[in-house]
């Protein structure tokens, strides 16, 4: 008979193309993963995986097998979230994925004030780009996730709970520092220093500074905070979020602020789940708690 097991390991081998990884992945032995997997073929009568000595294809038919055992999956997790989930208040456990430009300046605000509020609520907390935690929803590996709009999340649904503009950071030395408003028009492009590709706050940025994606920048980086350094140091300006300037710039003298004159909000902060969560009512919780809490960085 067909196990969790058995579909756990094979989702795992079809996520990875690894029989080594997926046995690493799901916490067991590679010989104990192989033999479920040939089991599961044998009490199927069909392959689902090819195998050699250099890689592993998913067969046709595997692709359709997998397919329908990812919903099963999905459907047992259901279950046992249907029983958490019927205590009173946020009382149980919770996976929740959120972008690097979100997490650092979020979840101190968050975090003491949800730990206090729900002091039984576990949270499991991941942070990644966000095509990867939009899969992992998707995928069941992740209950929720914390993403910035627009973003295409397909077949899943969100909460918007925050939305901001962004702010023009330069060194006080800069020849339009000093104002409290800046248009995208004023901007030297050759100075403006974004994200790398792939994150999608510099999408975003560039969107809202109706900004060509193939312009030419100085500098591209990986965190926000590398950004703030830079412009500290005189190599050009950047632009951040609301919710990341006191963290950011607060305290760091030298640096000069201005609201980004377009047309807004410049993005929005959204909660994203599968449409058929068992803790859509936790959700739903979740982000009227995030909109009070968030509501001391309207006075930045």
């Amino acid at each position: 008979m067909l196990t969790l097991k058995q579909i756990d390991y094979a989702l795992a081998v079809a996520k990875t193309l690894h029989f080594k990884k997926a046995a690493d992945q799901c916490f067991v032995s590679p010989s104990t993963l192989s033999n479920a997997i040939t089991e599961l073929e044998m009490q199927l009568g069909v392959k689902i995986f090819e195998r050699t000595n250099k890689k592993v294809i998913v067969t046709n038919l595997g692709l359709e097998i997998l397919a329908k055992a990812r919903k099963i999956k999905l459907e047992v997790q259901n279950i046992h979230q249907l029983a958490q989930h019927n205590s009173k208040g946020l009382s149980q456990s919770l996976s929740i994925g959120i972008i690097p430009t979100i997490s650092p300046y979020f979840l101190p605000v968050i975090l003491p004030k949800l730990q206090k509020e729900f002091n039984n609520l576990k949270l499991k907390i991941e942070e990644g780009q966000s095509q990867v935690l939009a899969n992992r929803v998707r995928e069941g590996d992740l209950d929720m996730a914390i993403l910035a709009l627009p973003y295409d999340v397909q077949d899943l649904i969100c909460f918007k709970f925050w939305e901001e503009d962004f702010f023009w950071v330069s060194h006080n030395k800069n020849k339009n520092a000093g104002k409290a408003e800046i248009r995208a028009s004023e901007l030297e492009h050759s100075e403006l220093m974004l994200l790398e590709d792939g994150h999608c706050l510099k999408d975003h940025i560039l969107d809202a500074c109706n900004i060509s994606s193939s312009s030419q920048y100085s500098l591209k980086a990986s965190s926000l905070n590398t950004l703030i350094q830079l412009v500290k140091g005189k190599m050009g300006t950047t632009l951040v979020p609301k919710m990341a300037l006191s963290e950011l710039v607060g305290n760091k003298k030298g640096l000069s602020i201005s609201h980004l004159n377009e047309p807004g909000p410049h993005r929005e902060i959204a909660l994203i789940t599968r449409p058929h969560f068992a803790g859509i009512d936790s959700i739903r919780m979740l982000v009227n708690f995030f909109e009070k809490s968030l509501k001391a960085l309207d006075k930045i």
